[in-house]
């Protein structure tokens, strides 16, 4: 469900913006509206912060120069900034302003031109000419892209008419797009997809490695996170991989734990020993961690629970024991 708001400066405006607020809960974002003009009206300048900040998308129901000078101050970079988009009161033209790919803009003023009937004003330069746009598919498929700069490469080529190389650790169904070709041999690829970065070219990062872990009770915070730092350096996973840190139900007020868990920004999950002696296959095996939690191995277990298979067996870091489990993920090139 994504934060959308709207915002209108004339009557007839604020009416076209609960339409397409309407027609944009119908299908399960969360959608509001606000007034720039009148009684009751906002700071448009304070409204403007306050969404850029706190929004998925913003949609301007005005001229052009409004929404430009509008979100001006606050424009960072195509992997952070919302989606901004901009829609006459007549609803004759909708065009994205802004993260037109990785923000999901021009995706987003499909959808209201699908609502209100208005022209789509499209002006990314890989739409336009009709070829891949690699920044736009990998949202689609809930890729995080680690190197923004690298997608102008990428784009520049494909424009040119050149042809670019991918390689991926998930397997990816569907028909490969136009100039977009497998790596061949020890080639460098031009997109690398997985949870190891490559050290050129693009790369796009599936959310979907979960790490387990296992520590002594009064284990300090810090201790945890440096541990963790150190397991993903020496496994070359990058840390935007990460969607889950899973334990023991032991554990789960475990401070230092879940401490690192919070600050990490990371769901933590813990299981029961019932739960984590019924998995079935090959774990590693500890009588001290049997003798204390009821378990042979507390972070395999915990990782494989949460819906992964193992990759990356128990590592001991500092006394803390940690193990990568990866959920099963399938890529569509034609999403």
């Amino acid at each position: 469900m994504a934060d959308i708001r709207l915002i209108a400066f004339t009557q007839k405006g604020l009416e076209l913006s609960k339409r397409i607020a309407d027609g944009l809960m119908s299908t399960g974002d969360d959608a509001s509206c606000a007034k720039g003009f009148g009684e009751g009206k906002v700071n448009h300048h304070q409204w403007t912060a306050e969404a850029f900040a706190e929004a998925d998308a913003l949609v301007f129901v005005s001229a052009t120069g409004i929404a430009v000078r509008s979100i001006a101050p606050y424009v960072v970079a195509k992997d952070q900034d919302p989606a901004v988009i901009v829609i006459d009161e007549g609803a004759n033209y909708c065009i994205p302003l802004l993260s037109g790919h990785i923000g999901g803009a021009n995706a987003l003023a499909k959808r209201i031109c699908a609502i209100t009937g208005a022209a789509f004003a499209v002006t990314t330069a890989s739409d336009v000419n009709g070829v891949f746009a690699v920044d736009t598919w990998a949202t689609e498929q809930g890729l995080k892209v680690l190197n923004t700069p690298a997608i102008k490469d990428v784009t520049s080529r494909l424009l040119a008419g050149e042809t670019v190389t991918f390689e991926s650790e998930l397997p990816i169904i569907g028909m490969l797009p136009k100039g977009v070709e497998t790596v061949l041999g020890d080639q460098a690829a031009d997109i690398h997809i997985g949870i190891h970065p490559n050290v050129t070219g693009l790369n796009l990062i599936p959310r979907i490695a979960i790490v387990g872990i296992g520590c002594r009770k009064g284990t300090e915070q810090a201790r945890i996170a440096d541990a963790f730092t150190t397991f993903l350096r020496e496994n070359n996973v990058v840390r935007e991989a990460i969607c889950t840190i899973a334990s023991i139900d032991l554990k789960k007020d475990e401070p230092g734990l879940v401490a690192f868990a919070q600050d990490a920004g990371l769901p933590f999950q813990t299981f029961s020993e019932t739960e984590l002696n019924a998995l079935e296959g090959a774990f590693s095996s500890s009588d001290f961690v049997q003798g204390v939690t009821g378990v042979s191995c507390v972070c395999e277990r915990a990782s494989v629970a949460a819906g992964g298979v193992l990759a990356i067996p128990k590592t001991v870091i500092d006394g803390i024991t940690f193990a990568l489990a990866v959920k099963p993920c399938t890529l569509n090139w034609s999403d």
